[in-house]
């Protein structure tokens, strides 16, 4: 592999880390800093928003600049926001951290994609940017355990100390070896938007905004499901993560597999039904004892993580297919509707917790993803009405 490839990852492999180890650490963060576990799930909600609204338009004013310049530089920041964030003496400064972070995070994934097919050959681009979302999904897999164990004995501020020192390599590295010259496409923000337009795109950005929006609602509080939910320890939490990210590997594997031989549209659907009866499971087994309650999510995770990650790498496959010309454009509006349905699951999820009980996340959060197939499925026949009235009329 290219080592400037290993550079663009290692830095998606330290912004995966914080976000979604931060999940886990929500418990201690609301014990250290006064708040509740809810309003603690709120730093979730608003780096969801940062990453989905900030990073668009934070691109289109560095669009100017060379991409060495922005990689190196969103690193940095991101670098900064974290030992702010170990730092953080009170909750409201530790959520100014996070929304320092989103940003930075949002404006580093979509610049090294870019940069990655940038620097790579014709045939090698596909390759290119797998090898940079390898970072995240190691990040998942690997990274987030890590960074949970490291809380257990060194605390949330810990774990934050460890994802700016990943970083700060990350921001060498990138510096030292990639080349200056290579520039962004300048566009405008109302440029990148207009993409919106292509037809059946705002179903599927739609889809992506459900099927995120019923994950998180359970995600995010997956510490609390875990201790207070099946009786788990503390200290089983990274083994928690760990076989979620385990999974998630494999589930973006075989998400690509499938959407190759079966169709986008075919796994995305088998993904969301699937989902729906993971997430539902999750209510099941917190009324199991105990006793069998954790193994069993433990096991659980591992299911939850293939299934959860078979969609991306599908819906990525059906957003090229909608608007193929405008690609990156078309793309980075999914990620903004993921990163919206995070948000919005995760407050989703905060209202279920204090007003209905940790016990119904799970079939509540299911009914999210069965709305999204309910989404595409309307976007599916009016498409082919429109399709029957053309042949008819043209």
């Amino acid at each position: 592999m290219d080592i400037r490839l290993f550079g663009l990852a290692l830095g998606a492999f330290a912004i995966g880390i914080e976000a979604f180890v931060a999940a886990s650490l929500l418990p201690q963060i609301a014990g250290d800093t006064g708040v509740t576990l809810v309003q603690a799930g709120y730093l979730v909600v608003a780096y969801a928003f940062a990453y989905a609204i900030g990073a668009p338009v934070v691109a289109a004013l560095t669009g100017s600049l060379d991409r060495r310049t922005i990689l190196a530089g969103s690193a940095t920041v991101f670098v900064v926001g974290a030992l702010c964030a170990a730092v953080s003496p009170t909750y409201l400064l530790l959520l100014l951290a996070r929304l320092l972070i989103a940003v930075t995070a949002g404006l580093y994934a979509a610049t090294a994609q870019a940069t990655a097919v940038a620097i790579s050959e014709a045939h090698h681009r596909a390759r290119a940017v797998a090898a940079v979302v390898g970072g995240t999904t190691l990040a998942v897999a690997f990274g987030a355990p890590l960074g949970a164990a490291i809380s257990a004995f060194a605390g949330w501020r810990g774990t934050y100390a460890f994802i700016a020192l990943i970083g700060l390599i990350a921001a060498v590295v990138v510096w030292s070896l990639l080349p200056r010259g290579l520039y962004a496409d300048r566009l405008t923000l109302s440029q990148r938007l207009s993409v919106i337009r292509h037809p059946g795109l705002v179903p599927a950005l739609l889809t992506t905004l459900l099927y995120m929006t019923g994950a998180f609602a359970v995600y995010t509080y997956i510490a609390a499901i875990a201790v207070d939910g099946v009786g788990l320890g503390k200290s089983m939490l990274p083994v928690v993560l760990l076989s979620f990210g385990i999974g998630a590997a494999i589930g973006n594997f075989l998400g690509g597999q499938l959407a190759d031989r079966l169709g986008a549209t075919r796994t995305v659907v088998a993904a969301s039904v699937l989902n729906a009866m993971v997430l539902a499971t999750v209510s099941w087994i917190m009324q199991l004892p105990h006793e069998i309650a954790g193994p069993v999510l433990i096991a659980h995770m591992f299911v939850w993580g293939v299934i959860a990650w078979m969609f991306p790498p599908a819906q990525a496959s059906r957003i090229l297919t909608i608007a193929p010309e405008s690609a990156p454009l078309a793309l980075s509006l999914n990620f903004s509707a993921l990163y919206l349905g995070v948000a919005f699951g995760s407050m989703i999820g905060g209202q279920i917790l204090s007003h209905v009980g940790l016990i119904h996340l799970g079939w509540l959060g299911a009914l999210f993803p069965v709305l999204g197939l309910a989404v595409l499925r309307f976007a599916g026949a009016t498409s082919r009405k429109e399709k029957l009235s053309m042949a008819r009329f043209g």
